[in-house]
């Protein structure tokens, strides 16, 4: 009897227990997936407690009613969707996400768009790249009011009415990228007070004239054909955090809010800069300005006036159309650490700038920029008025330009020499990350960077580049990563002194036969050598790499696999050679991988063991022996020869 109540006991405590984890109780939510499973019908056997369902990327035509009283998320997304029963979601009284994207709800309105009606909890929504146009979509959007996100990618509108939000005033955030709209009608955003992000790119969008939407924190306006943003100079504090016009027609900077909270501002892609001079710009921009806002009287820089007030920490200009560097307006910028003016048309940068009103000479200058990318503009002069301005810069990207180095010049020297072809880096004493790849350099000169503090140094692809003897005085202490890759250098063009906090070197695609014995006070912990023209590395420079190399690339130099003591080295010390299948080294009779040697040694170099072990008393000692030997064999055949003559007489 007591094992029959125990039984029973345990029978009620494990359907107490399945009731607990999967029952009617709102624990942890249950989820089932039929993602790619080749449905044409949503299966029969759902369990009625889901509250997860994915039916993703099947072909399913049809949706009738689910009873599913439980379901929150329901994934219906990459199907063939075309007709919804009325009834359909009548039972998912907690559903809060649904994502119906990747069908044809633009088919079968009537019965889809009162199947959507009856969900007014919904909370997320996609109906993306249904082929929806402007009034469908609207029918779509009824009775949402808890609707908080909306995503409409890739649908066919091409207009925004202003009351197609009317019935959903609690969006937070709507993507509407990639349709064909041109025209939105004021009223349309205005009256979300709680939307924060707005995705528009990739639509047809021409002007933005009158930009009024104080409560969004993100806008995204990037390739749409945006000629101007304008945007009303009133004293209303604006949100907006972050705006993106890259890949638009821009010839002005925009004109933003009066107060503002911008940090990020992406530009690149326009034609900004295309005007004849940053004068012509602002003025033009003004015109601009007081036509649309039809104000008679404009303040003499509307472009510039609000810019000290915005906290920009971010702006990406490349890819624009700049011949000339925007000093006046980017200078404004007193919170700005990041400026990308990289694929312009600079050709140099000057100090040329204007007079204030009251005639005298202004002091510019960029007191929070960090980091700087003048990457392919053409550059072959700066002004070292311009670099004494970058008082906390850190990176430097000069890749690809004409930039000559100068040695460092005391203070006089340059006041005198303000106009001096090539550039001097000294100054930079925030400088820590400098790349001069790629700037046809011939001569890196004696104390080029005598006052700097650089971490990193890329050199790379300055076709015969002479390294002179003293030309890292100044940053051999503080250097970490040296780049001198693919500039045909020999090893007389380079000339390396101690580095004793260098961890990174690249020295690949050269012709060096030897490397660099002061590398053995770096503590290297990667190294690139590949294709150079070196045979053998020096043993004794190899320990001592050891106690901190991690990783070697070596392939592509010509290799003695029978001088190959370093090789063995790493090999047991376990340092990763990346490239080492790819890697060659020849022997008396043949090329063979550095692999195969590794792993028979004493095969292939056995005859090249056996001549090292030849000492040269052996080789006198067999040089004896073998005249001791053709002496006999002389001696004997005139013997012989003898004997002869005497029997015959």
């Amino acid at each position: 009897m007591v094992r029959h109540m125990f039984s029973n006991l345990l029978l009620l405590w494990s359907v107490g227990h399945d009731l607990y984890i999967t029952g009617l109780t709102h624990h942890k939510p249950k989820e089932q997936s039929w993602n790619n499973q080749n449905l044409y019908s949503v299966p029969l056997d759902l369990d009625v407690r889901l509250r997860r369902l994915d039916l993703s990327n099947n072909f399913i035509r049809q949706l009738h009613t689910l009873a599913l009283p439980y379901l929150e998320q329901l994934d219906l997304s990459a199907n063939q969707l075309d007709l919804i029963s009325e009834g359909a979601f009548e039972n998912l009284t907690h559903l809060e996400e649904l994502n119906l994207s990747r069908n044809a709800l633009n088919n079968n309105l009537g019965s889809n768009v009162k199947a959507l009606q009856s969900i007014s909890g919904l909370k997320s929504l996609d109906i993306s790249m249904n082929g929806l146009r402007n009034d469908a979509v609207g029918l779509y959007l009824r009775n949402k009011p808890s609707l908080g996100q909306l995503k409409m990618t890739g649908n066919a509108l091409t207009r925004l009415s202003h009351n197609l939000f009317k019935e959903s005033k609690g969006l937070r955030a709507i993507t509407i990228d990639d349709n064909q709209i041109s025209v939105i009608e004021r009223g349309t955003f205005e009256p979300l007070s709680q939307l924060e992000m707005l995705n528009l790119a990739k639509n047809n969008l021409a002007h933005i004239c009158d930009f009024k939407l104080t409560q969004v924190k993100y806008l995204n306006l990037s390739q749409n054909s945006v000629e101007f943003f304008v945007a009303c100079q009133d004293d209303q504090l604006y949100r907006l955090e972050i705006l993106d016009l890259s890949h638009n027609n821009l010839l002005y900077f925009p004109i933003v809010p009066k107060i503002n909270n911008l940090r990020y501002l992406y530009l690149q892609n326009n034609m900004v800069g295309a005007l004849n001079s940053e004068a012509t710009m602002v003025t033009e921009a003004n015109d601009l300005y007081s036509e649309i806002t039809r104000e008679k009287t404009v303040r003499r820089n509307i472009l510039h006036s609000n810019w000290r007030l915005m906290p920009l920490i971010y702006i990406d200009l490349s890819y624009n159309h700049f011949r000339s560097f925007p000093l006046e307006t980017l200078s404004r910028l007193l919170s700005l650490e990041t400026l990308n003016f990289s694929y312009n048309c600079l050709q140099n940068i000057t100090w040329n700038i204007r007079n204030d009103e009251s005639g005298h000479h202004r002091q510019l200058s960029f007191p929070s920029l960090r980091y700087l990318d003048l990457q392919s503009n053409g550059l072959a002069y700066i002004s070292p008025l311009f670099l004494k301005a970058l008082t906390q810069i850190e990176t430097l990207n000069l890749q690809d330009n004409s930039v000559q180095p100068c040695a460092s010049m005391d203070q006089s020297t340059q006041q005198t020499n303000l106009n001096i072809s090539c550039v001097i880096f000294g100054n930079l004493r925030t400088l820590k990350n400098l790349n001069l790849q790629e700037n046809n350099i011939k001569n890196l000169q004696e104390n080029t960077f005598l006052k700097n503090s650089l971490v990193s140094l890329n050199l790379a692809r300055n076709a015969h580049m002479v390294v002179q003897e003293d030309a890292l005085n100044g940053v051999q202490e503080t250097l970490q990563s040296l780049i001198i890759s693919e500039t045909n250098m020999t090893s007389s063009d380079l000339s390396l002194p101690c580095m004793p906090a260098l961890t990174q070197l690249n020295i690949s695609n050269n012709r060096l036969d030897v490397i660099p014995s002061s590398l053995s006070c770096s503590p290297l912990r990667e190294i690139d050598i590949r294709n150079n023209n070196v045979a053998s590395l020096n043993h004794s420079l190899m320990l001592a790499l050891s106690l901190h190399l991690n990783v070697m690339y070596i392939s592509g130099n010509y290799f003695n696999c029978c001088d190959s003591k370093w090789l063995i080295t790493l090999d047991e010390l376990k340092i990763k050679v990346l490239d080492v299948n790819d890697t060659v080294c020849f022997t008396s009779g043949g090329n063979v991988t550095v692999t195969g040697y590794l792993n028979n040694r004493s095969v292939y170099c056995l005859f090249h063991m056996k001549e090292q072990d030849i000492h040269f008393g052996t080789v006198i000692i067999i040089m004896l022996f073998v005249t001791v030997i053709l002496t006999v064999f002389i001696l004997s055949i005139r013997k012989v020869v003898c004997t002869q003559r005497s029997f015959i007489v």
